[in-house]
């Protein structure tokens, strides 16, 4: 039996320390995807991998769907079953489908109602489809979530107020440093999210901003519409001391700013304090950083408390956008229920065409070993009538045979009960 199945190890159970390590970097998702397609059971397959949450999408044929999955994901991670268990959250049928629609329309996010996680969901549904691992099913299911976010979109407030990763990220460093137009900031890497930063930063006047990145024609892009510095990744080292505020989101696999570069930078800036804030998965900056003095050092988790700060104008929201979610889940749920017919349907009629086939193949070897073409005509057509028919009528003939056994069963129950001693 198939089932649409949901594992996820997301920000409301996992640390970043766990998250980092069920990433997928962009650049292995088509082999991952691969795999997973070949995987016993699996019959299509979507992976997403965000700051926030890796998520494995499957129409699974197999009872044992959820260990499928978390093997899958262990294995394709080294990592022990027994490890990354506590951390597992596991969808399964109608509640995979409230799931996806709540990722899509950001309710299940770190920052509720945040847009970004639509288009990383999107870009999950691309990669998919560019591997080949989608099916009917599963094509079916996204494109519902993507209605139904853009509904909620539409019908609600909840993406009215300018709340983010970025926005927030942008906040916290107000909180350590009051006015951010004195400040020198370095952003690392040239995504969306560091795009928004930069565009939050310079609303809040910032002059100084270096883009760094390992592209440099990505960095120019977003400095040129910032008036930034945009410098490579091996540049960036020789000029991080400059850096007030740093916050990297970059798609590395390895950390790429060590205790011993920030050591050397504290020494040139005189132990001038630098906030440091790392909004990647797998995280950019060395935990280690955290131990030294004058080092303030953020992860994605800690932007909670911002969150907090800025939620309850979204959170009015929430509850309209939870309704509409389960108004559109109902017609997922009528189209799901006419998939066995249309199975059914599809069936019959690859039947027919092979049948088809098989009988006119016959037909033209007798017409060219000169037979009566009239006679050879009229066989065929009587030959698909009765082939064509035979299937539909035996169903007929068969539900027509229950329908009798199930009333001679009801009539035979009424008599016992009617001529019972304890009647």
């Amino acid at each position: 039996m198939q089932h649409i199945a949901i594992l996820s190890v997301n920000h409301q159970l996992a640390p970043v320390e766990v998250r980092e390590k069920v990433a997928f970097a962009p650049g292995e998702l088509t082999n991952a995807l691969g795999q997973f397609k070949n995987t016993d059971g699996v019959e299509a397959c979507v992976i997403l991998s965000t700051c926030n949450r890796s998520e494995v999408y499957a129409i699974i044929n197999t009872d044992n769907a959820q260990e499928v999955l978390s093997d899958y994901l262990a294995n394709t991670h080294n990592i022990e079953r027994s490890e990354l268990d506590p951390y597992l959250s596991y969808f399964e049928n109608d509640d995979a489908v409230e799931h996806i629609c709540h990722v899509a329309t950001g309710l299940d996010s770190l920052v509720l109602g945040e847009p970004q996680i639509l288009g990383q969901l999107k870009d999950a549904y691309h990669a998919a489809k560019e591997a080949d691992t989608l099916n009917k099913l599963l094509e079916k299911l996204f494109q519902h979530a993507f209605s139904t976010a853009k509904k909620v979109r539409t019908d609600t407030g909840i993406g009215s107020s300018p709340v983010s990763v970025a926005y927030c990220a942008v906040k916290l460093s107000e909180k350590i440093f009051t006015d951010l137009t004195e400040q020198t900031v370095m952003l690392i890497g040239a995504g969306e999210m560091i795009e928004l930063c930069a565009q939050y930063l310079n609303q809040k006047g910032v002059n100084n901003m270096i883009v760094a990145n390992r592209t440099v024609k990505n960095a120019e892009k977003i400095a040129s519409l910032y008036g930034a510095r945009a410098v490579s990744l091996k540049q960036f080292s020789d000029l991080i001391h400059e850096a007030d505020i740093i916050i990297s989101s970059t798609a590395a696999s390895v950390p790429i700013i060590g205790k011993g570069l920030i050591e050397t930078a504290l020494k040139l800036r005189k132990h001038k304090p630098m906030f440091m804030l790392d909004i990647a998965i797998p995280r950019d900056i060395e935990p280690e950083v955290s131990q030294l003095n004058d080092v303030f050092l953020y992860t994605i988790d800690d932007l909670q408390q911002v969150v907090n700060d800025n939620i309850d104008s979204r959170q009015r929201e929430k509850t309209l956008a939870e309704e509409i979610i389960v108004g559109q889940n109902k017609k997922f749920d009528n189209w799901l229920a006419t998939l066995p017919n249309e199975q059914v349907v599809q069936a019959y009629r690859q039947n027919a065409y092979q049948i088809k086939e098989i009988a006119v193949e016959a037909a033209l070897k007798k017409l060219k070993n000169g037979g009566d073409s009239a006679k050879i005509i009229s066989q065929l057509a009587d030959q698909l009538t009765n082939k064509l028919l035979h299937t539909p009528f035996g169903n007929i003939k068969q539900a027509s045979a229950e329908q009798l056994r199930s009333e001679e069963r009801r009539v035979g129950k009424e008599c016992r009960s009617r001529w019972s001693p304890y009647h």
